[in-house]
């Protein structure tokens, strides 16, 4: 049996761009894959942490006042001034503005999150691969309707050279040092507790030495 595997050189804050695709209201009430809350959770904490990292952010959202509605609020407030590129395509890839987004980040490494995960976010990675991008989905902060639509989905993803991981590790490589003055922003962006937790014992322990 012949094995291909895809180990690509890592992700850094200057090769790689974070795209949210059509994480509406609409569509948030048919997910069932994950809670509301978690996912909304994973969806706001990629874009906190992007922001951090100062990362290139494209948006987009489909057909917003006639189907899904408008992005999720949450993710609004998360990007602040950010414009989410209203399309009709299915694969946003497919509209000239959001491909020209993409291409005017300058980034070749794209990292993908959207609703749905088989549909909204793997379409466009897929294609990103055929246009010579190399496509991340951060499975985690992508939604979907049923289990078989995530399982296929992922399968799908990896047959065609996507790279799937969570968000929150994509963020930290990235990152890539805890000394710098990111770090911080990134690991509160992410929510994670016990990250929360170990700086709250060193700030303590800093008082106390002081």
């Amino acid at each position: 049996m012949n094995n291909h595997f895809h180990n690509p050189e890592p992700l850094s804050a200057d090769n790689a761009a974070v795209i949210f695709v059509d994480n509406q209201v609409g569509l948030m009430t048919g997910i069932r894959d994950y809670s509301i809350a978690e996912l909304k959770h994973n969806i706001v904490g990629l874009a906190k942490a992007a922001r951090a990292l100062g990362l290139p952010i494209v948006t987009t959202t489909t057909s917003s006042e006639t189907l899904w509605g408008p992005a999720i609020p949450e993710l609004q407030a998360a990007l602040p001034g950010q414009t989410f590129i209203d399309r009709t395509t299915v694969n946003a890839w497919d509209d000239p503005r959001v491909e020209a987004a993409i291409r005017a980040t300058g980034r070749k490494k794209l990292i993908f999150a959207g609703l749905s995960l088989e549909v909204c976010a793997a379409f466009p990675a897929m294609r990103a691969v055929r246009e010579g991008f190399e496509a991340y989905v951060a499975v985690d902060a992508c939604g979907t309707f049923d289990s078989t639509k995530r399982e296929t989905g992922v399968v799908r993803l990896i047959q065609s050279g996507v790279v799937v991981a969570d968000a929150a590790s994509l963020m930290i490589e990235i990152l890539g040092d805890n000394a710098s003055p990111k770090a911080e922003g990134v690991y509160t962006a992410l929510g994670m507790d016990w990250s929360i937790l170990i700086g709250q014992v060193r700030t303590s322990a800093a008082a106390q030495l002081a």
